[in-house]
């Protein structure tokens, strides 16, 4: 599927937006910044890498228009919520040793993990910097303080989710309910926050802000799930993660919770067994692959994703906005989960 076109109309006042937000001083920090966004190499010098789509961005622009607002004023909500989703993948590349993001090192794989730390969280503090400028763009002073509120709650539940994330490396006794209590942190609720500033900035409406955060959650929990199918059986080609990924790194996400919830006797040994090793090979993966493939791993996982997708469209039938807007995000969800 193409991409929506309402990502192209936003992209440049994003893109402005967000040059605002870090300073262009030659102050190594802000540099590590620039570099993990992509607009510089690791020399300082301009480049043009592809530095992700802004999903929870366009989002929150289109539920400011959806709302009968104008999306321009929300561009310092945008672009916060960009800022801290790279805070979180910058400090996700140290948690997980990750040398490679966007087909280039990762800032702690160049400067260092001390280094690394103190970039993510620079990226951090220019979100907060960047949301209060929502009051230079005729947002009220109230909402505002609302948007910060619910944006630093946000940032707790994104810790809160890494927290479960990593404990469950170390555990083989992870159920289901487990596993969408930390998504629901780690990914959806920043969706849900995307979107509830998006329409916080265009309407009063209460009811339809707080659809609007339930919609969000919806298809961030879709969005987190779908992500799962790809980190084992995606095409590396088009996804950018090697083949494998999440068996190779032991993660416990969707598929393999289930498996080791619902695998018996020697398949169910023969899991355990290799997701206790310190490494997981080729083979060994492969071996792993079976046994997610002989208790249907893949279709229930692609069914739960579209339980969640389901929902997540009557949600947003039920609001009270424009066809046009209807179809508009309808589109971006659908782009998200192909």
């Amino acid at each position: 599927m193409s991409l929506p076109s309402v990502f192209n109309r936003y992209r440049s006042e994003l893109e402005r937006e967000l040059g605002t937000a870090i300073s262009t001083e030659a102050f190594p920090l802000h540099a590590m910044m620039r570099y993990h966004l992509g607009w510089e190499d690791e020399h300082g010098e301009p480049c043009q890498v592809h530095g992700g789509k802004h999903l929870r961005s366009v989002l929150c622009l289109a539920a400011c228009e959806a709302t009968g607002g104008d999306w321009h004023s929300a561009l310092p909500a945008a672009a916060a919520l960009e800022l801290v989703h790279n805070f979180t993948l910058i400090h996700d590349d140290i948690q997980d040793n990750s040398v490679q993001r966007r087909h280039r090192p990762t800032v702690w794989s160049i400067w260092g993990i001390a280094h690394g730390i103190n970039a993510g969280d620079g990226m951090w503090a220019a979100a907060q910097l960047e949301l209060l400028r929502l009051q230079q763009h005729g947002v009220s002073s109230q909402k505002v303080v609302t948007a910060s509120h619910a944006l630093g709650e946000t940032c707790l539940k994104l810790c809160e989710g890494q927290y479960l994330d990593m404990s469950f490396e170390n555990s083989l006794d992870i159920d289901i309910d487990n596993y969408l209590s930390m998504i629901d942190r780690k990914t959806a609720q920043l969706f849900s926050c995307s979107l509830f500033l998006g329409a916080l900035t265009g309407t009063d409406n209460q009811d339809l802000i707080s659809k609007f955060a339930c919609f969000g959650r919806e298809i961030g929990m879709a969005f987190q799930i779908h992500d799962d199918v790809l980190g084992i059986w995606g095409d590396e080609e088009n996804t950018g993660k090697s083949t494998y990924t999440d068996i190779r790194e032991r993660k416990k996400t969707l598929p393999i919770v289930y498996t080791l919830q619902n695998a018996h006797g020697a398949d169910k040994e023969k899991l355990v067994s290799l997701y206790s090793h310190a490494e997981v090979s080729t083979d060994d993966a492969n071996q792993v692959l079976r046994v997610l493939d002989t208790v249907g791993a893949k279709k229930f996982t692609e069914e739960y994703r579209s339980r969640y997708c389901t929902q997540a469209l009557k949600t947003l039938e039920n609001m009270d906005i424009s066809q046009h807007s209807m179809y508009q995000l309808r589109d971006v969800v659908t782009y998200m989960l192909q």
